[in-house]
């Protein structure tokens, strides 16, 4: 780059400005201001001028406030920390911060030179003691826990190979943690990036100069190299825990949009399973292994029907034939478990079959992991060439139990308001009406009005109803005569009752997945319009999720078994800040360390094989 003429703007205090220099890049010749912050300083006899920091070509301040700027970093830098210094603008005090920050993080950088003007500190200083201030804390647990399971599946060495340049690499990083530590918007994530997190000081990048768009940005290359990314990725965790083809886990949810997402062609009213039927919606699909890794996701329309999208995502896994497919009731439709056998997939699913049926006498008892009985039926089908498993649940039976009783009491309680009205002036007694009303209250029972034979008692001219009678005739092989009954069915042959449910119980982890991207990740809500970026947004919620179960599943290994929330509170408190003492000789001594490990947070730390504090130590004498 070729210098050209130069401006400069000098502070009153101790030599230190800004300068502004036109140069040009040699390769495209594009011409451009760039700014830096120099100091004079006297080097080997002579006065020299010393880049401290390359503000680079944004720098937003206005030239007449380059003075005021310079003022207030050598108050900072010199331990005056009142708020603003008297400069009346939160925007220089914000840029003065950050300036201050990049100087400390410059200085004595370890595997560094010190930063030019900072000096090597010896081991003891005399230090006012009142003087102490403590500024800048920045939340680093989950950072740092980020960036280990990013670093063994070589996750940043991969971007680098596809060619991501420096900056976006970071972007892509920093959304990718700051779902994993503070689920949110890309907006909410830009603040949590400079704001609330050290992230910047372990990449040694400013998030604080990187825009928003770079960040909506990265969510567009990730979606340019998603299933690169995404096989990488699993590949590697295959690796590290010996995953294989046994079992792979499918099912679905989906999430909604706060606005109407005019211009997504996928945004599509259906089944909330938040019961946002107000909201435009986006499916996902995710195929999981048994230990719970995403193998591959794909975002559908939002009214998609369940069972329409298995061999869609299946045909392009690549899955062996002879591995086994888990489905839950809502996929396992005829036609896939059809085209399942057809394919030379095994299959273990929820059977839609209406009729619930199970014989104690034939069953063997099983204990959950959490002590709970559970009895099982082996049926084996040989015309059919499939098994079926009938299962009572102890606990899933007292939980159906209520939910009928609840659904009985209040069938009865409409039928008992409809006969008391009929001793009431102006109400229905019409018997054709009362029967059109019985209807509409079967129909919203959810199911509880089959077991109910109901009688309208006419009175002398047939016309009008003197009484409502009912009687409660629970049908056989419902939810009210076998509640805690539920049927698998499989083509795998060869394996007992328990190997069979057990495997089975994996489905039910998926529901934890789904919490997890729910509630742990920010899968809901969207509130991006554009069809890419919100296919963005979840591919970066599955990103995060892979990251988040590689730690869990290193941490279970140590007993360690807490969920992703509560990890996150623990190591929330963990923070890196500057302590900033003055000297007798007038001078200040700025130190930037994290606070020390809580004993769960250590034990966190200890379990993963991280350093316990993380980012170092960065000291500067200015």
């Amino acid at each position: 780059r070729e210098p050209l003429p130069s401006m400069v703007a000098w502070s009153s205090v101790r030599g230190m400005y800004i300068r502004r220099t036109h140069t040009r890049n040699t390769a495209t010749g594009e011409r451009y201001y760039t700014y830096r912050l120099v100091r004079s300083q006297r080097v080997a006899g002579k006065v020299r001028q010393v880049t401290l920091l390359n503000l680079g070509r944004h720098f937003a301040i206005p030239q007449a406030d380059w003075p005021t700027l310079c003022a207030r970093l050598e108050e900072i830098l010199s331990g005056q920390e009142a708020l603003l210094g008297g400069c009346g603008s939160l925007l220089i005090e914000r840029e003065a911060q950050r300036i201050a920050a990049q100087l400390l993080a410059r200085a004595e950088a370890p595997g560094s030179e010190p930063a030019p003007g900072a000096q090597t500190l010896a081991e003891v200083h005399s230090v006012e003691i009142d003087s102490l201030t403590l500024a800048r804390p920045r939340t680093v647990g989950v950072e740092a826990l980020g960036l280990w399971a990013m670093a063994q599946v070589d996750f940043i060495a991969l971007l680098e190979r596809l060619g991501l340049s420096g900056p976006q690499r970071a972007a892509i990083v920093g959304v990718i943690v700051g779902r994993m530590a503070a689920p949110g918007s890309e907006l909410a994530t830009q603040r949590w990036l400079c704001e609330r997190s050290a992230l910047g000081e372990l990449l040694e990048v400013d998030f604080e100069v990187m825009s928003l768009m770079q960040l909506y940005r990265a969510a567009d290359v990730l979606m340019r190299h998603r299933e690169v990314l995404e096989q990488a990725v699993f590949a590697r965790v295959s690796e590290l825990f010996g995953l294989d083809w046994t079992v792979t886990l499918y099912d679905l949810t989906n999430t909604y949009f706060e606005g109407e997402a005019p211009s997504n062609p996928k945004a599509r009213r259906g089944h909330s399973k938040e019961k946002r039927s107000d909201c435009a919606l986006l499916t996902l699909g995710l195929v999981l292994d048994g230990s719970g890794f995403v193998r591959r996701s794909q975002v559908f329309d939002g009214n998609v029907v369940e069972g329409d999208t298995l061999a869609e995502m299946l045909q392009g896994l690549g899955a062996p034939a002879g591995a086994l497919v888990v489905m839950d009731r809502g996929i396992a439709t005829e036609e896939n478990v059809a085209w399942l056998g057809e394919q030379g997939y095994r299959y273990l699913v929820v059977s839609r079959e209406r009729r619930r049926r199970f014989e104690a006498s034939d069953a063997m008892d099983l204990l959950t992991a959490g002590g709970e009985r559970v009895a099982v039926q082996r049926v084996e089908d040989t015309d059919a060439g499939e098994v079926r498993l009938y299962c009572y649940s102890e606990s899933r039976a007292r939980k159906e139990a209520g939910i009928s009783a609840r659904f009985a009491q209040r069938f009865e309680a409409a039928l008992q308001a409809m006969h008391e009205g009929l001793s009431r002036p102006r109400t229905t007694k019409r018997i054709d009406k009362l029967w059109e009303r019985i209807g509409r209250l079967k129909e919203r029972s959810h199911g509880a009005g089959q077991h109910y034979h109901i009688e309208i008692v006419a009175d002398a001219n047939g016309k009008q109803a003197q009484a409502i009678r009912w009687e409660r005739r629970p049908v056989a092989g419902t939810m009210d005569t076998h509640p805690g009954v539920y049927c698998l069915r499989t083509n795998e042959l060869g394996w007992d009752g328990e190997q069979l449910w057990r495997t089975y119980i994996m489905l039910t982890d998926l529901e934890a997945v789904f919490r997890s991207f729910k509630s742990e990740l920010g899968l809901r809500p969207i509130f991006h319009h554009k069809e890419a970026r919100a296919d963005g947004h979840l591919f970066i919620t599955v990103l995060a999720y892979q990251f988040v179960q590689l730690i869990r599943r290193r941490l279970h290994a140590q007993d360690i078994h807490e969920s992703w929330k509560r990890l996150r509170e623990t190591l929330n408190g963990q923070v890196r800040v500057t302590a900033t003492f003055r000297r007798p000789d007038g001078r200040a001594l700025h130190v930037r360390k994290t606070t020390q490990a809580e004993p769960e947070q250590y034990r966190i730390y200890q379990a993963l094989g991280i350093d316990p504090s993380p980012g170092g130590v960065r000291k500067m004498l200015a």
